[in-house]
Order: C-alpha cells, then structure tokens, then sequence
C-alpha cells in the first residue's frame, strides 16, 4: 500500500510496511478488550515514536537512537517494546529524513515490526516532530483512530513495559491526559540565572518525567494545533503543552527508575546492564 496524493504539508512518507496491508485497524469493532475494564472495548491505541533527534550530547558522528545496545540499534527496542504490547494497535515512528529509508529496510522490514504502519519525517526540535505524527493520524488513518488514545514516546528509552503501558492506557482513558513519572531521589534546588539557590521544593511533590506520555487522541491534537499558531519554542515535553494550552490537569502515573533516556554514554553503560538482566 503506498502513501500516495497526501496533502499534509510536511514531507511525503515511506510507504507501509507490507505486512500491515490486511490490519485489524479496518475494522474498529474488532478490539481487545482492556485489562482491568471488563465488559467494555477499548479505544484504538497508536503510539508515535519520536526518533528524528541529532543526539549532541552523546558525541560521535552517529545519532544516539541508532546507536548499538546490545547489537541492536537502542531505536529497535524501543519499537519492540511497542510491537509487542497486546494494548497496542499501530506505530507511527518519526525519523530524519535521510534516515526513512534505512529504518524500513533496516528495522521494520529486517525485524518484522508490523505495527510500524508509517515512518515519517520529523522536524527541527522534538515538538514539531510530534506534531508530524500527529498530523499522519489526523489525515490519513480511520475514525477509530481519531477517536482512541495516543502514546506519545522517546525513541532513546527502550525500557517501558507492559505495566507501564497499561498504567498510561488507564489513566488516558479516565483522565484524558497522563505522563508516566518516577519521584526523584534528590533534592532538587531551584536557581537563579547567577547560579545561586533561590528555593527548594518539597521533594516529596516533585517528580521526574518520562514517556509514555498518553492522551485522547483529539485533546492533544487541539492542544499541538494550539501550540504550534502560538509560536512558542519553549515545549519541552507534551503534558506541558496539553497543561499551557487546555484546561486538563495531567494526571502523573507510575513509570520505572530503569526507564531511562539514553542520552549520554554513562546511560548507554546503564542501559546494557538492564538489558543483560532481562
């Protein structure tokens, strides 16, 4: 199936992985039912993979997403985690543009990650990229899609499980919005632009956050539309711009200390000490 005639404004996709050619996702009656929710379908789950960063703080002329962990590039066990969620129904994974071609032939088609319905450009900072996603479920996938809930997700942290997932899914289902999140183990200072303390925070009430970040897939969709007519450079995660552009409150879920965001090379020491473990 190709991705032909869009009219989204940002660069043409690759095309879909020819196993997604006969998905359950053209037929939205056909869902698992959700853990914990008897009785009840749940709503179509799309993750959107976000793996278009330059990786500065790692060093080294590779990006850090493709860099190897375990003799797998770290972005193919992110995706993997994702492929093999029962709660998870399609993956949108956004890249570089001169990385398209490489991870449909190099990931999706090598390792059969036939979730990975499309893999789209991304653009000049983590925002935007999102925002392409976005738009791939906005104009070219069905209602029920449109309908459901969306994970939003950093292709440099590989370790989100199961739990996690469905912690996030629940979460997105009853309060529309939710980042996973850990309690810090620091106390955490806060400064001024000098470098001198100006307050600290109880620590009890301050949390480090992670992705999965879920959300109904229309709240968040308006709140990006939002965002992006603003003009504002300054988002950093999306729970922060459903929270400066709606008026719901982000409920905080539990992650895990061991999902971590391979950013530097002491993460990526840590992050194969994990993964022997497993």
């Amino acid at each position: 199936m190709e991705n032909t005639d869009r009219s989204r404004k940002h660069p043409a996709d690759i095309p879909l992985c020819p196993e997604n050619t006969d998905r359950s996702r053209k037929h939205p009656t056909d869902i698992p039912l959700c853990p914990g929710n008897t009785g009840k379908l749940r709503k179509r789950c799309t993750a959107i993979i976000v793996a278009a960063g330059q990786g500065k703080r790692m060093g080294g002329n590779v990006q850090k997403q493709y860099l190897e962990l375990m003799g797998k590039p770290i972005i193919y066990h992110t995706l993997e985690a994702f492929q093999n969620s029962p709660l998870i129904d399609s993956i949108i994974l956004v890249t570089g543009p001169q990385q398209m071609a490489w991870c449909r032939d190099e990931l999706v088609h090598k390792y059969n990650l036939s979730k990975v319905d499309t893999i789209t450009t991304g653009g000049a900072e983590r925002y935007t990229s999102v925002w392409n996603g976005l738009q791939v479920i906005e104009e070219d996938m069905t209602k029920a899609d449109r309908e459901g809930i969306v994970f939003i997700h950093d292709g440099v942290r590989p370790f989100a499980d199961d739990k996690i997932i469905a912690r996030a899914l629940e979460a997105a289902e009853t309060y529309g919005a939710c980042t996973a999140a850990m309690p810090v183990k620091e106390t955490i200072k806060l400064a001024d632009e000098n470098g001198f303390v100006v307050s600290t925070p109880a620590r009890n009430l301050v949390w480090g956050i992670q992705t999965p970040q879920a959300f109904d897939f229309q709240l968040i969709y308006r709140a990006y539309q939002a965002a992006m007519e603003s003009g504002r450079t300054d988002m950093t995660d999306d729970a922060m711009i459903v929270e400066n552009f709606t008026d719901v409150k982000v409920k905080l879920v539990e992650g895990s200390y061991e999902n971590i965001k391979i950013t530097t090379p002491e993460d990526l020491e840590i992050a194969e000490a994990f993964l022997r473990r497993r």
